[in-house]
């Protein structure tokens, strides 16, 4: 009896063992050839919130130094949270959904002028202290992070 249940134990793990070490590694998911035609259905739109995005976060970012502190702090960081949440949130979708055309495609779309000047003025207030990734919202503290990675704080912001 003990040699019949080791015998049967014995096909279970050679079984197991084949089915996890034997098999090949599987593969990811093979995106379809992406055309562009795919992004036209609802880029239209947001296109349209991109530049809503971009005008929030520059009229944030154009307040008085002293406007970034107090009553009026929660409407400054409010503009930059609703931009950068929505920028990482694309960069994330995107390759998900259309892979590395959809990473190329993207990364394009959110480096304009307006969005290096954003980026540019990020990095000035959190220089001065007025800002700090903790400020934001999850998606969007991850694109402040990457933003203002390598630049140091010397200001105090509302603190002085």
């Amino acid at each position: 009896m003990n040699r019949l249940i080791f015998i049967i134990a014995a096909i279970v793990v050679w079984q197991v063992g084949g089915r996890l070490f034997l098999t090949d590694a599987p593969t990811a998911a093979a995106f379809p050839p992406v055309t562009g035609a795919e992004f036209q259905d609802h880029e239209k739109y947001t296109e349209d919130a991109r530049r809503s995005q971009r005008e929030d976060a520059l009229k944030s970012l154009d307040l008085a130094w002293s406007d970034r502190c107090g009553a009026k702090r929660d409407n400054f960081i409010s503009g930059l949270n609703h931009y950068y949440y929505h920028r990482q949130n694309q960069n994330e979708r995107y390759p998900e959904t259309y892979g590395p055309a959809g990473a190329a495609y993207i990364a394009g779309v959110w480096t304009t002028a307006e969005d290096r000047r954003i980026e540019r003025l990020t990095q000035e207030a959190y220089a001065a202290g007025y800002i700090k990734p903790s400020d934001f919202d999850g998606m969007a503290s991850q694109m402040v992070t990457t933003v203002v990675r390598g630049e140091q704080v010397r200001g105090r912001g509302c603190a002085g």
